[in-house]
């Protein structure tokens, strides 16, 4: 039988799923450090990125840090870990894809910010606004679509890369990959592969309906009204 036929029996096998440390096991355990490295990541990263986006400074430290990361790897991070008090599983997957999920965000909420029309942000200020208000009620709003992008493209990417967790005994849909690659049980590895490349897909899908759910019309339609009457007369 093919790799192929041999997936699709064992993704229709349901004591596959059910039992200890089957698939639902090791979904659940894959969903849980994807959720968490992306929260942290954005806890850390939406802040730095509104005040750098604000404030007009940070911008070489956004590029470089983007840079660094992609010239960085995750498994690289994993390794120097395993050495250090963090060491191996879950707990150091984890933080290594919060670190390798930061620079998406933070340069892409920078960018959002920096490129709304200064004009408004200086209307904004000359009626009295405060600068927490001008953020809250201009700048974020209109930044949103590019902070969904690069909320977007962290949480996909970190889908896909928690896969490495298995490498250094953690648990996620690695590990049934690793146990195949180890039994040369071609149908498994195909099997968890699809998984993470349906998480992934899904992952993607709920935030594009998240980014039109937060941003339901044209950015400058949530602008107060007084605001955008005062920047349509300039």
């Amino acid at each position: 039988m093919s790799a192929i036929g041999d997936a699709v029996l064992y993704l229709n096998d349901p004591l596959n799923w059910t039992r200890t440390n089957g698939l639902l096991d090791r979904l659940v355990e894959h969903i849980t450090i994807s959720a968490v490295a992306t929260g942290v990541a954005a806890a850390i990263a939406l802040p730095l990125a509104i005040w750098f986006g604000h404030t007009g400074r940070g911008g070489a430290f956004t590029i470089a840090l983007s840079n660094v990361s992609r010239a960085v790897p995750t498994l690289a991070l994993l390794i120097v870990f395993a050495v250090t008090p963090i060491g191996f599983g879950n707990r150091a997957t984890t933080i290594a894809l919060a670190l390798f999920a930061i620079p998406p965000i933070l340069t892409n909420a920078y960018v959002g910010f920096r490129e709304v029309d200064r004009d408004i942000v200086e209307s904004a200020g000359a009626m009295g606004m405060s600068p927490l208000q001008v953020i809250a009620r201009v700048e974020l709003p209109l930044a949103v679509p590019a902070i969904m992008v690069g909320l977007r493209t962290a949480a996909v990417q970190v889908v896909a890369t928690a896969t490495l967790a298995a490498l250094v005994g953690g648990g996620g849909l690695g590990a049934p990959i690793v146990l195949a690659f180890a039994q040369q049980n071609d149908g498994l590895a195909l099997a968890a592969g699809f998984l993470v490349a349906a998480l992934a897909l899904l992952t993607e899908v709920l935030l594009v309906l998240a980014a039109r759910l937060v941003t339901p019309g044209p950015a400058a339609r949530r602008l107060p009204r007084r605001l955008r009457l005062r920047t349509e007369t300039v």
